[in-house]
């Protein structure tokens, strides 16, 4: 499985980004950046884009992370490492994924307890609308709620 229509953020929502807005305009969170990784098809760069992207997070000395991917199945792989990279130094992590009825992750964590799931299709699956299931102002505000409350833990 791939990138479908419902999952894809077409340019205007990438222009007119609900994470970035919601991030931005918090008074509690201070953004330092965006970190944008791709998917590699080999697993030893699986784990390479992962571990760089948390160590580039540390660098900065981020508190929290938002990751956020619009695809699935292979992904995870790439998804889930990010998130235990980050949580293995320290950082806190919440998240917005297409999870769907899929039944999950293919890789399990017990760090992914604060991820958002971006489904709308009453399905719960995969859609040819196209932008069905990208990421709303709701999702984000669940997302940044998470990681604050992730924060304030410790």
């Amino acid at each position: 499985m791939g990138i479908g229509p419902s999952t894809k953020e077409t340019s205007l929502h990438h222009f007119r980004d609900p994470l970035l807005d919601v991030i931005s305009s918090d008074e509690e969170l201070d953004l330092l950046g965006i970190i944008i990784v791709g998917t590699p098809d080999n697993q030893e760069e699986k784990m390479l884009v992962g571990t760089r992207a948390a160590v580039l997070a540390e660098s900065m000395r981020a508190d929290g992370a938002i990751i956020s991917a619009d695809g699935w199945g292979n992904s995870d792989v790439d998804y889930v490492n990010t998130v235990e990279q980050l949580t293995k130094r320290g950082i806190a992590v919440s998240g917005l994924k297409f999870v769907g009825t899929s039944g999950g992750f293919v890789v399990e964590s017990p760090n992914l307890n604060a991820i958002v799931d971006i489904n709308k299709s009453k399905g719960g699956t995969e859609t040819c609308v196209l932008g069905e299931n990208s990421v709303t102002e709701l999702d984000a505000r669940k997302a940044a709620a998470m990681l604050k409350l992730k924060m304030r833990r410790g």
